[in-house]
Parts: structure tokens; C-alpha cells; sequence
């Protein structure tokens, strides 16, 4: 890896176009170099990852319009145009509505992988952009599915890389806006193009997907599963303006009234970004880590402790023999999905389930008292208003433990942790406290994920959705990702049971 200082320089310095971040991310994009069998394998794990979590949000409401304003935009010129899931493989649409449609769907339950440093992240957001003009150009450049691979591990390397060294919600912006640079430079390497085109690409990329973080706080809605997806939308339009001799704002990180300046932490401060080398792999999904659980990733370990102690400890089930609940945590966990937050959505139980998703509250109290998680049933609005969990919910309170957010931020992966310590107080005074470091699925996890239990999540979440013979193909066909022809790129898809679609309606806007 080689280090690279990035700071705010005064228009008259006229920083040299090759010393700026996003020519070095258009420079890294650009570089031949081969993906490794193990980065390839793990590629394979998360393009089964999506397409799980997408089958199981189908019927969804968001994903439902978001397929609809997809299928408003037929095929566009140029390609073959790009498959939406659920849709047959010959259903094609424009490559960005693609990008858009198939970016909901993964995102909607919250489901899918996961990176957290100084920023927060789901890498696997990239493979909706990449993989949709991949499909639509396949033919045309002859793209297989080893450039497929290429491009993922691009769009992977650079978004992790940017979360590690420039924390976007200190600034109150939203994560996304490390997706749209990272999208584009996957795109580029997908169709290896040159450093220049990359370079306009990225910058337009940033410059469009820059917002607040006000779609993560209160009350949350459904744009925080769009979010995501308008970014990687945005990346295809980037790139095919950048090909058309299209130029960016420059320096878009660097520049006087650049991202650094005016929305991250200014003029006399210095980041630290971290790129491979020239000729280095990319090697940054293997520091990514999947869910288990439908929930914010941060709850992932917490409600694997709450299963543990239901089975340890069963009079935790009533909770008219609990006092208190104080979970002792991140300042992420407590701040952003806590009782530090301060919404009181966190313990609403008419809110949406997008809010309680990032409840931390509700999502320890539901996981304690069932001794498991559902990605439906838990957040049932049914299951929330239950008056013993109403009850219950409104005991359980979180507070930021220093220890905690070191471990949390730790650039050693043996000690990175997202989880924290519990303590229950009795009514009869007791208290029985416990501590969970990283999730079970974690790789340093009590039961870590291989290839194993991404084919059985997607078995679980696609089994009411897919019929058996369309789980079975898309599997066989995912396995082989490296060795896909352009007409197979174009059957890495998704399609729903006969009839199902159609029971979702279409809901009716502008297009």
C-alpha cells in the first residue's frame, strides 16, 4: 500500500492533476494487475450475498417502485441493456435504471456486507453499477465474467480504502459519498479504460452523491435503501459522460471550495488515504465481513448475545424481572443507533421499520425475549407493539465505553471489534452481565461465514420466492463467476416464481 497526504490547496497552488486523490483512484483503477484466487472466491460469496437479500425483498414497497421506474427505461442504445431482479433475463432496461433498481433491492432490509473504520460502509453496493453495465456492454466489449471480478474488486478496494481514512459522518454526510467514486472506478476497471476518463468519472461521481445524513436519523424512510442505489446510478452516468470528453470540477477533493473544504474538516487539515501500489493486488474485500441478521451491523453482535443469553438465562424471557439494561458500547453504536442518538423513534414502536433497523434498543430487547431474529417477523408492526416488549424496551438504555470505541476504530484486525458488555439488573437485585466482541459470522466470529453459509442464506431467503430449479441455476452460475461468457454475464440474474410480481402492483409516477 502507498500512503498519500491529501489536504485543501488555495487555487493558486494548481496542484498538479496527478497529485490529486482522485487521479490516484483512477490510477489504481487503471492498473492491470491480476485479482487472487482467494480475493476472486470471496467476489463469488458476496454476488450470492446480493442476490439473497435482494429475493427476499421483492415484494418490498421501495423495491417495487424502484423496478418500476426501471422498467419505464427500456433498453438504451449502445448495449444489450442490463437485467433487473425478478425480472426474466430478457427484460432488459437502461444500464443506470439497472444500477438503480437492483441497488434498492440489495439494500432495502439491511441485509447484505459490511465495513466500518473511520466511515461506515456496504461495499457490496457496488456490484449493482459494475454488474449492470457489465451485462449491457458484454457483447459489445466482449467483457467476461473474469472482467466482472476485476471491476468488483476495484470498486471494492477503493470504497474501503476511502472509509478507513475519511470519516464522512463527523461532517453529518452521508456514507454514499465514498460509493459514487468507488462505483466509478469499478466501472472503469470493468472496461479498462484509460486513467482520464476514470479520473473525470470519479469526480463527478463525488461531486453528485454528496448529501446529509438526515436519511439515517429520526425517522428514518425508505430513501435510506435508495440512497445507495442513486449513487451507483449516478457512477454509470458519470462514466458515460467522462466517455464522451465530459470533465469533472478539479480538484473535486482538494480544490479551495473542493469536498474538503467546505464539507469535511477544512483547509489546514490532512488525510491519510492508503491505495495499493502499482502492480499490488486488491485485496480489501477480504476485510469485509457479512450479516447473519437483517439489522444495522452494529447489531449483529448484540443480538447473537441476546440469543446466547435467552438460552443461558431464561428468566430474562419475562421481562417483569428485569430492572434495568445498560449496554456498554461504541460512541458509533451508542450515538448513531442508541439511546445517545436522542430520537424517540428508537423506542417507538408505531415506527418505521427502517427506524427500527437502527434501534439498538428494541433490536437487543426482541432478540432477548424470542432467542432469535427474523428479517420479517422482528420487525413486524405487530411484534413492536407487544405490550411485555413495549415494557421491556423502554428499560434497556445504551452509554459509550472509551474502551469499546478504541477497539471499535483499531486498525488491528484481531482486535477490532463492534460489539460491547451488557449488564442486567434483577428486581430481586441481581445482575448478570456478559460481553460479546464481533458478531458469530464474523471472520473472527464464533461461527465465521464461508461459501457454505452464503449458498444457505440465499437457499433461506430466495426458498418463498425463487422456484427450486432458479435457486439451483443462479448458483451453478455464480460459482463459475471467472469463467462466464458475455451471454452468461447476461443470465446473472434473479427471477422470481410465475405470478408473484404481478401481486406487488406497479405503482404509477411520472415515467
Amino acid at each position: 500500500m502507498q500512503l498519500h497526504h491529501v489536504r485543501v490547496h488555495r487555487s493558486e497552488e494548481n496542484l498538479a492533476r496527478e497529485d490529486q486523490l482522485a487521479w490516484k483512484i483512477a490510477a489504481c483503477a487503471a492498473d492491470p494487475v491480476a485479482v487472487t484466487d482467494d480475493v476472486t472466491e470471496m467476489i463469488i460469496n458476496r454476488v450470492i450475498d446480493n442476490a439473497s437479500v435482494a429475493a427476499a425483498s421483492l415484494t418490498r414497497k421501495p423495491v417495487t417502485a424502484a423496478r418500476s421506474q426501471a422498467l419505464a427505461h427500456p433498453r438504451s442504445n449502445g448495449g444489450e441493456g442490463s437485467t433487473v431482479f425478478g425480472l426474466v433475463p430478457g427484460r432488459r432496461v437502461s444500464p443506470e435504471w439497472a444500477a438503480w433498481a437492483n441497488g434498492v433491492a440489495v439494500r432495502e432490509l439491511d441485509y447484505h456486507d459490511t465495513f466500518l473504520a473511520a466511515e461506515y460502509s456496504h461495499p457490496g453496493d457496488n456490484i449493482p453499477p459494475i454488474l449492470a453495465v457489465a451485462q449491457h456492454l458484454a457483447t459489445a466489449k466482449g467483457l467476461t465474467g473474469r472482467d466482472l471480478v476485476r471491476g468488483i474488486a476495484t470498486g471494492y478496494e477503493i470504497q474501503i480504502d476511502l472509509v478507513k481514512s475519511i470519516s464522512l459522518h463527523a461532517h453529518k454526510i452521508d456514507h454514499v459519498a465514498h460509493l459514487g467514486p468507488s462505483a466509478a472506478a469499478g466501472i472503469g476497471t470493468l472496461l479498462g479504460l484509460d486513467k482520464e476518463i476514470i479520473f473525470q468519472a470519479v469526480g463527478q461521481a463525488l461531486h453528485t452523491t454528496t448529501a446529509t445524513r438526515q436519511s439515517r436519523k429520526g425517522e428514518i424512510s425508505s430513501w435510506k435503501s435508495h440512497a445507495p442505489a442513486f449513487a451507483g446510478k449516478m457512477a454509470v452516468e458519470a462514466v458515460d459522460r467522462a466517455l464522451r470528453g465530459e470533465t469533472s470540477p478539479t480538484p473535486i477533493y482538494e480544490g479551495e471550495d473542493g469536498v474538503i473544504a467546505w464539507l469535511l474538516d477544512g483547509p489546514g487539515h490532512t488525510y491519510d488515504v492508503s491505495l495499493p501500489q502499482a502492480g499490488s493486488a486488491k485485496r480489501a474485500i477480504l476485510d469485509s465481513y457479512t450479516k447473519e441478521h437483517s439489522a444495522e451491523y452494529q447489531a449483529q453482535a448484540w443480538i447473537d448475545l441476546a440469543r446466547r443469553l435467552h438460552r443461558a438465562h431464561p428468566e430474562l424471557v419475562d421481562g417483569t424481572n428485569i430492572a434495568s439494561v445498560v449496554i456498554h458500547t461504541s460512541h458509533h453504536t451508542h450515538y448513531v443507533i442508541g439511546s445517545g442518538a436522542n430520537d424517540p423513534q428508537k423506542y417507538d414502536p408505531t415506527a418505521s421499520r427502517e427506524t427500527l433497523d437502527h434501534s439498538i434498543p428494541y433490536i437487543f430487547t426482541v432478540a432477548l425475549q424470542d432467542g432469535s431474529w427474523h428479517h420479517v417477523d422482528s420487525y413486524s408492526p405487530e411484534r413492536a407493539g407487544r405490550a411485555d416488549t413495549v415494557a421491556l424496551w423502554n428499560k434497556v438504555t445504551t452509554t459509550e465505553d472509551k474502551e469499546w470505541t478504541r477497539r471499535y476504530h483499531s486498525l488491528d484486525v484481531t482486535e477490532k471489534a463492534f460489539g460491547g458488555r451488557v449488564v442486567i439488573t434483577l428486581t430481586d437485585g441481581r445482575t448478570i452481565t456478559d460481553e460479546i466482541a464481533v458478531a458469530d459470522a464474523h471472520p473472527l466470529g464464533a461461527k465465521p461465514f464461508g461459501r457454505a453459509e452464503y449458498v444457505n442464506k440465499f437457499r433461506m431467503l430466495a426458498a418463498d420466492v425463487l422456484e427450486g430449479s432458479e435457486i439451483e441455476r443462479f448458483l451453478t452460475l455464480a460459482e463459475r463467476l471467472p469463467e462466464l461468457t458475455a451471454v452468461d454475464l447476461g443470465q446473472l440474474t434473479i427471477t422470481a416464481r410465475p405470478g408473484l410480481l404481478p401481486t406487488t402492483g406497479a405503482p404509477m409516477g411520472i415515467f
